[in-house]
């Protein structure tokens, strides 16, 4: 029996950014770079969380809200 770790891969169709209408190493480096910036963000904003909540809340979204979706609209394919 093998095992391995699997290289995630993200597919996004029905957009219009391309001709294809499909997206793939947008999504998928938007993936990877929301999983590094999460990595180091969340205990951060889950320490300035302890103090100041709505600050906290902030930092921990972030990966989501502006990493992700800047990095997969950045790449059209």
């Amino acid at each position: 029996m093998t095992g391995g770790i699997g290289v995630p891969a993200c597919v996004q169709c029905g957009t219009h950014s391309n001709p294809c209408r499909c997206k793939f190493v947008g999504p998928t480096l938007g993936f990877l770079a929301f999983v590094v910036t999460a990595i180091v963000e969340w205990p951060v904003g889950a320490l300035v969380y302890c103090f100041r909540h709505t600050k906290g809340r902030r930092i921990m979204a972030h990966p989501a809200a502006v990493v992700y979706p800047c990095v997969s609209n950045k790449i059209p394919i």
